[in-house]
């Protein structure tokens, strides 16, 4: 034998060499083979990872497909399926390449489906008629969903299918699935303020709204025929919520603990007032105002035990029926009607479709935990809605729902012997424990999530979750069913009362923590690719149960710590021309007027700022940190970097500033402009909001249009 450990008659001549080399590959397939078998049952759980990467794929591309790519590409992996079904592997293979497909399918299907005219212009002082689906009760404003629309300054088949509009609180609000006629202003669906940012275009587009906007005076009721089919039933929820908010409005004084109280009962969020949801967010709780599974889990939950002691209560039923799994049927029930009732938000329905296979499971009796079952409720859900799968409540529901199991699968069963052996003191700590270790697990699995969508990180959750779910889910959400039991009957008001109690005491700590100091850090916004990297590796974390899955913590570092290495823009300019921003020597954005509304407020925030700094000043201007900003009435020169970037106020500074600056930047059609890059009305209107970066080579662009392409629902940006 050889110091290598290879026999020495096998050392000599190439195809000796090409044997120990063939042998080497066999050990290290041998090996990896071994690995997938130790890892079989999980291997199932990546094909709802493989049809998410599809949807993924689809909403990332720049051109919109033609129609028929997606059902070829289905229709050519189905049969890779089947030829290759007697190859364990490849098959394997072939059919994470079908689920893909299918992903990009059921994505473009949907587009296709809610296909709908979009308005690419605003419209002012437009008669508007239509059929109230939706009414959202806010501070100071009611906002109304009209469906069945008509414009009178639109043609039939330019007319969106639903708009939505902003009435005054000084005119009543309509009641739902009535028909009103109202004089309102019409916008296009908002673009995204920056590239990157997000693209409410889109969203709106799969809600179905071709439109927002806002009355100018009062709704008048329009006689017309009643509503049918499906759209009674959701008319009559639309009434009953409603009809909550009237209660406990009725039943409470207090206008902001009536708000939280709705909220929880009906999913209403609209009502809170902005500085206590700004106390919910800082404290890690606003996950409490968002009807999802804590909710629906806990009512169907309690629903279920309920009923069982109730039958188990009389001989004749428990010794003669199932009660266990009657029970769990009405847990099934208690939930769909609790989702109804809320207006099926995307994370109501995973939770539904997640406590429904749970009670299922009790009624099959099966174990009614698993990963498969959350890889099942989110294959549903992304078929349901794909494009809901690009959104915080899906990623953030079910990244927590994932890490949950992930991390109590392994020691689930031993923890419940020893919980089954110990005393009620012991027990008690479990719970305490259990809530500690599941805020924590939880709080670190939303944690990039709420990086990449909001840039906040709340330092105090897992102290604020072990106070405020306790209460919920014992004191809270028991009160709230018994005010569901008694409201049919106008004796819901002590229930309203006691509910609002806990209550109470949950936004005392939303308060107490939420205003601590360094309660909440924003960060400058995570870069996509970032995200995609920390995602990936949280997948590998989690659907992985040997040693090899902590090798998803490399993506996960290197996506936390993308922020840092992001780089923001130096110049940023709206894509309607409203206003400009440029950076100041702090790091901060100074913006071209005072305010700038929702767009220079998502520009704070993905900057990673808590303040807003100044506006430009009318005349003169500052210098510092190699950055200066020189104003006069004509407009504004800003240098930073041996760079110039003009930014003209007055048609009459164009002809000076295209020929001196690198740069220039302005609200005016600037075709003749000599400058190296030049951004004016027609670029904007074509191209969007501009981000421009300032290096000491050049001055480059990135376009919200550039980033995001030509799709169905840009507007035609």
């Amino acid at each position: 034998m050889t110091a290598a450990g290879w026999p020495e008659e096998e050392t000599d001549g190439p195809a000796t060499l090409g044997g120990r080399w063939r042998r080497l590959l066999a050990r290290m397939g041998g090996r990896l083979v071994a690995l997938a078998e130790a890892e079989g049952e999980r291997w199932v759980l990546w094909l709802p990872v493989a049809f998410g990467a599809g949807v993924s794929f689809y909403f990332g591309l720049r051109q919109e497909p033609d129609w028929w790519i997606g059902a070829v590409a289905v229709g050519g992996c189905a049969v890779l399926v089947l030829a290759l079904r007697r190859w364990f592997a490849m098959a394997g293979v072939a059919m994470a390449l079908l689920m893909l497909a299918a992903g990009f399918l059921v994505a473009q299907a949907h587009t296709i489906r809610m296909a709908a005219p979009v308005l690419s212009r605003s419209i002012a002082g437009a008669t508007v008629t239509g059929r109230v689906m939706a009414v959202e009760r806010r501070p100071g404003a009611t906002r109304i969903t009209l469906r069945d629309v008509t414009v009178s300054k639109l043609a039939p088949e330019r007319t969106p299918a639903a708009v939505r509009v902003r009435l005054s609180d000084r005119f009543p609000a309509p009641a739902p699935g009535s028909v009103v006629r109202l004089r309102a202003t019409l916008l296009p669906p908002q673009a995204p303020a920056e590239p990157g940012a997000f693209d409410f275009q889109r969203r709106a587009w799969f809600m179905g709204l071709g439109g927002t906007g806002f009355a100018t005076g009062a709704p008048e009721l329009v006689e017309a025929p009643p509503v049918t089919g499906w759209s009674t039933v959701a008319v009559a929820f639309e009434k009953a919520r409603g009809a909550i908010a009237e209660r406990v409005a009725a039943a409470i004084g207090d206008p902001v603990e009536a708000s939280v109280t709705t909220a929880l009962l009906n999913g209403e969020e609209f009502g809170i007032p902005e500085a206590t949801m700004d106390d919910f967010r800082n404290s890690g709780l606003a996950h409490l105002l968002s009807i999802s599974g804590l909710h629906v889990g806990i009512a169907a939950g309690i629903l279920f035990y309920v009923v069982r002691a109730l039958l188990a209560a009389v001989p004749y039923i428990a010794l003669r029926w199932p009660i266990k799994k009657i029970a769990a049927l009405f847990g099934i029930l208690s939930a769909l009607a609790y989702t109804l009732l809320v207006g099926a938000p995307l994370p109501t329905v995973r939770s539904v479709l997640m406590t429904g296979m749970v009670m299922g499971a009790i009624m099959l009796d099966r174990h009614p935990l698993s990963m498969r079952l959350v890889a099942f409720a989110g294959l549903v859900t992304m078929a349901m809605d794909p494009e809901g799968m690009l959104g915080p409540s899906f990623q953030m529901s079910f990244a927590a729902v994932v890490a949950l199991i992930a991390a109590f699968e392994k020691g689930n069963v031993r923890l419940a012997e020893w919980r089954r052996d110990a005393g009620w003191i012991v027990r008690g700590l479990f719970y305490v424990g259990g809530i500690l270790l599941t805020s924590v697990v939880a709080t670190l699995a939303t944690l990039p999530f709420s990086l990449f969508h909001f840039q906040q990180i709340a330092f105090y959750g897992v102290l604020s979750n072990l106070i405020a779910i306790p209460i919920t889910s014992f004191w809270v959400m028991p009160w709230s069913l018994i005010a569901y039991a008694l409201l049919p009957f106008g004796l819901e008001a002590p229930a309203l009362i006691a509910m609002n109690w806990g209550d109470r005491a949950v936004i005392w700590t939303a308060e107490f923590f939420g205003r601590l100091p360094w309660a909440s850090l924003t960060v400058p916004a995570m870069p996509a690719d970032g995200f995609a990297l920390l995602v990936m590796g949280g997948i590998w974390l989690c659907l992985w149960t040997r040693w090899w899955r902590w090798l998803g913590m490399l993506p996960v570092l290197a996506g936390l710590a993308s922020p840092m290495l992001a780089v923001r823009p130096d110049v940023l300019v709206a894509g309607d021309r409203t206003v400009m921003a440029v950076r100041l020597p702090d790091g901060r954005l100074s913006a071209s007027v005072k305010g700038g509304g929702r767009m220079t407020e998502t520009w704070r925030e993905r900057d990673g700022e808590r303040s807003v700094a100044d506006p430009w000043p009318a005349d003169g201007g500052w210098s510092g940190g190699g950055r200066s900003l020189d104003c006069d009435a004509l407009g504004c020169l800003y240098r930073v970097r041996g760079k110039t970037v003009a930014l003209p106020r007055l048609p009459d500074a164009l002809d000076e500033d295209c020929g001196a600056a690198d740069a220039v930047v302005t609200a005016e059609v600037a075709r003749r402009c000599r400058a190296d890059l030049v951004v004016d009305r027609w670029t904007l209107r074509h191209e969007g909001a501009h981000a421009l970066t300032v290096t000491a080579e050049r001055v480059t662009v990135e376009t919200v249009r550039g980033l995001r392409g030509d799709r169905p629902w840009t507007g035609g940006r």
